[in-house]
C-alpha cells in the first residue's frame, strides 16, 4: 500500500529484506528483483494513466548507463568486504539517504 500510494520502493522492500537475514548477495538479488518488478508495475500503471510519455525514453535510457556503472562497481565492493560490514554500511547508507530525504523536505 505504502508503494502503491508514494511510487517510493525503498521504505516496506528494504527493511523486511534486510529483517530475514539474507547473505549479502542474496539480499542485493531480493533488493534488486523487488526494485525492478516495482518499476515495471509503476511504468505500466503510469502509461495506463497517460502519464507516461515516449519523449522522456532516450533520457532514461541514457541515465541505465551509469546505473550499470554503480551496479559494476558495487558487486566489487561487496565482494571485498565482510558480511558484517557489508550489514553495518548498508544500514548506515539507507539512514543517509532517510536523513537526506527528511532535510529535503525543509529546505
Amino acid at each position: 500500500m505504502v508503494t502503491g500510494a508514494t511510487g517510493v520502493f525503498v521504505i516496506p522492500a528494504v527493511p523486511y529484506l534486510q529483517a530475514l537475514g539474507l547473505a549479502k548477495d542474496d539480499l542485493v538479488q531480493a533488493l534488486g528483483l523487488s526494485f525492478t518488478v516495482s518499476t515495471v508495475a509503476l511504468a505500466i500503471g503510469l502509461a495506463k494513466g497517460g502519464a507516461l510519455h515516449a519523449g522522456g525514453l532516450g533520457l532514461s535510457l541514457l541515465a541505465v548507463l551509469p546505473a550499470l556503472l554503480g551496479v559494476w562497481a558495487g558487486q566489487r565492493l561487496r565482494h571485498r568486504i565482510s558480511p558484517t560490514s557489508f550489514r553495518r554500511w548498508f544500514l548506515i547508507c539507507l539512514f543517509l539517504l532517510g536523513l537526506e530525504l527528511a532535510l529535503r523536505s525543509v529546505w
